[in-house]
């Protein structure tokens, strides 16, 4: 893999079109709902294993629980309960007294009367309200009056699971708006306006971050680890000396017997809690600034991208033990990144780096494996080939170092005429340039692969060229009686390499008499459509069948028709002439059918370029 990304094109972009693939995958499947409740509940998990410092509480509940209850005759006597606590709370005096029992409704004079003086003894009660169908529940008007300020008593629960892990800090209904009681508590307490802004809420230099959303502003609350202050009302009935603990606290006044509380939630630790301690904690959250602030959506994305790209450098420059070493390093690092985060009061989602880590990871290693695979098997695909190929040149280059041996043996040891030794230089010289020829084609091979040669830009024409190496063709056919017929060869000019092309013509002319039966034509045949010219070289030999069809172009590739025909070559004429047809800009199309010969075809453009001039009879005799 540390090779495939860097060795080609095709290569790098499949390795990031994977990559991307799985950074979008886990990305998407971490916002669902089902993401989401993953999140849920490892946000749970953080937030009972990891406890901030915490100092001393600055609310308490006072709770009306199940001693009070009994010792009065039951929830019935609520209001009395409530007017008796207040009244016994008052002497202290507490700095704040949030309640979270709702007096909409009127009861009995005696009683009403009674809460009403009660309440108007404290010094900053802050009575509940509540949505209905026909907008706000508030206190009646002689209860309102001696309110600092009316706040709403829902506690937001995940629809999912049920837990309280946030209020809204705001709800609207019927076009008025109210503020939650915890809030609320905290303004009065402060003395300070609350001053808004689409991000968050000032109230008095802290800064609530509660920015408005689909849902309004939410607050998380940062659920105190140990237990929170409470003190029971029955108690406290009994004991009044218990009243100077709420000296300069604020108070949170409301039911926690499980026989009357309606609203008991579940937290993030698991524990059932009644919706008065729920606001008690929301207001510790604000005394103490403990917030917990969301990861914004960028950061969590550019989070994911930089997993996804550690994952395909790590695969992409390493292999072996060490990509697997630095891959497991990125995994744990991505597991560590919402409870690093979680410590300095950041919600970072937990799915969206975990499954990109994953993916990603698995991704690239599946990729590398496959991709290291498959070069191990074209390495040793290549391995045979080129063993076939040292063993046909060998073959081949000994019938010319055979001539050339026994030539010069001859002309050293034997006195022989000058007929005779001209006879052998010029078989050894013939002999020689077969060699080089030979020696020529397989650095042709090398140079072509490696991209090293370099190709002229001049014009020739593509007939002149045809009918040069037709006639070079022609002693080699005339052996076996082959004709070789011509079908007015287009006169149309091309723009490269006039050599090179020259090369690939001849190999088409020389494979077609090599591989066609004696007393048998080839026919070379050309057109021109649009900016097209097709040249093509036809034989009558045993022809091919569709899977020697899809390999004839590689290299040190024989087809059946080479061994039948008892003809030994290196396999790697025609991979050069693709390639110097593809270097040109155009094509190879093959046609064959088994016993009815094959047709190969070199389909090149043709600029609209003037036609090189006619060469001057000195440069045919050269040619």
């Amino acid at each position: 893999m540390s090779r495939s990304p860097r060795g080609s094109g095709r290569a790098t972009a499949g390795y990031i079109g994977l990559l991307a693939a799985c950074f979008l995958v886990a990305v998407i499947a971490a916002w669902t709902s089902f993401g989401a409740q993953i999140d849920n509940y490892a946000y749970d998990l953080l937030f009972r294993n990891i406890g901030a410092p915490e100092r001393e509480p600055e609310a308490v509940v006072l709770a009306i629980d199940e001693a009070a209850f009994a010792e009065f005759g039951g929830v019935r006597k609520l209001r009395e309960i409530l007017a008796a606590s207040l009244e016994a709370i008052a002497p202290a005096p507490p700095k704040a007294v949030a309640i979270d029992i709702l007096l909409a409704d009127a009861q009995e004079e005696q009683v009403d009367a009674r809460v009403e003086a009660a309440l108007a003894a404290l010094r900053n009660p802050i009575l509940p309200c509540d949505v209905v169908a026909s907008g706000w529940e508030d206190p009646l008007p002689r209860f309102a009056r001696h309110a600092k300020a009316l706040g709403h008593v829902h506690a937001e629960q995940n629809r999912m699971d049920g837990v309280a892990r946030q209020i809204p800090l705001e709800a609207i209904a019927h076009g008025q708006r109210r503020w939650a009681l915890a809030l609320e508590a905290y303004r009065v307490t402060r003395a300070r306006p609350i001053v808004e802004s689409p991000e968050d809420l000032d109230i008095g230099g802290t800064i609530v971050p509660a920015p408005r959303g689909p849902d309004g502003r939410l607050l998380r609350v940062r659920y105190l680890t140990q237990a929170f202050p409470t003190i029971s009302a029955s108690e406290l009935m009994r004991n009044p000396k218990l009243a100077s603990k709420l000296a300069g606290k604020v108070v949170f006044v409301g039911v926690t017997a499980l026989s009357a509380a309606r609203d008991r939630v579940v937290g993030p630790s698991g524990d059932a809690m009644p919706g008065v301690e729920v606001h008690a904690q929301a207001f510790e959250t604000l005394a103490q600034e403990r917030f917990l602030r969301p990861a914004s959506n960028l950061s969590v994305v550019t989070a994911c991208l930089l997993i996804a790209s550690a994952a395909g450098l790590i695969f992409a420059f390493l292999e072996g033990w060490p990509a697997y070493l630095f891959a497991a390093v990125l995994m744990i690092s991505a597991h560590m990144i919402p409870v690093l985060a979680f410590r300095e009061s950041v919600v970072f989602p937990l799915l969206p780096p975990v499954s990109v880590a994953w993916l990603s990871v698995v991704g690239a290693a599946a990729y590398q494996y496959f991709v290291v695979q498959r070069q191990l098997r074209k390495s040793e695909s290549d391995r045979k080939r080129y063993q076939q190929a040292i063993h046909f040149v060998t073959h081949e280059m000994r019938s010319p170092l055979t001539a050339i041996q026994g030539s010069s043996e001859l002309m050293s040891r034997y006195n022989l005429n000058d007929d005779k030794r001209k006879q052998l230089a010029t078989t050894i010289n013939s002999e020689s340039k077969r060699l080089a020829r030979m020696i020529q084609t397989f650095l042709d091979v090398e140079r072509l692969n490696e991209g090293e040669m370099d190709l002229k830009q001049e014009p020739f024409t593509l007939g002149d060229l045809t009918l040069a190496c037709v006639d070079r063709v022609r002693p080699l056919a005339d052996r076996k009686q082959i004709a070789v017929v011509v079908k007015e060869p287009v006169d149309g000019a091309l723009l490269g390499d006039r050599e090179l092309m020259e090369y690939a013509v001849y190999n088409l002319l020389t494979n077609a008499v090599k591989y066609s039966p004696a007393e048998t034509r080839v026919t070379v045949f050309s057109e021109r459509k649009g900016d097209l010219i097709r040249l093509s070289v036809q034989d009558q030999g045993i022809g091919m069948d569709a899977r020697e069809l899809k390999n004839i172009f590689q290299k040190f590739y024989r087809t059946r028709r080479a061994e039948e025909s008892g003809e030994v070559g290196t396999g790697i004429g025609l991979s050069i002439v693709e390639q110097i047809v593809s270097s040109h800009g155009g094509r190879m199309e093959v046609a064959s059918q088994p016993g009815a010969g094959s047709c190969f075809t070199m389909v090149l453009p043709c600029p609209a370029i003037p036609s090189p001039p006619e060469p001057s009879g000195a440069d045919q005799v050269k040619r």
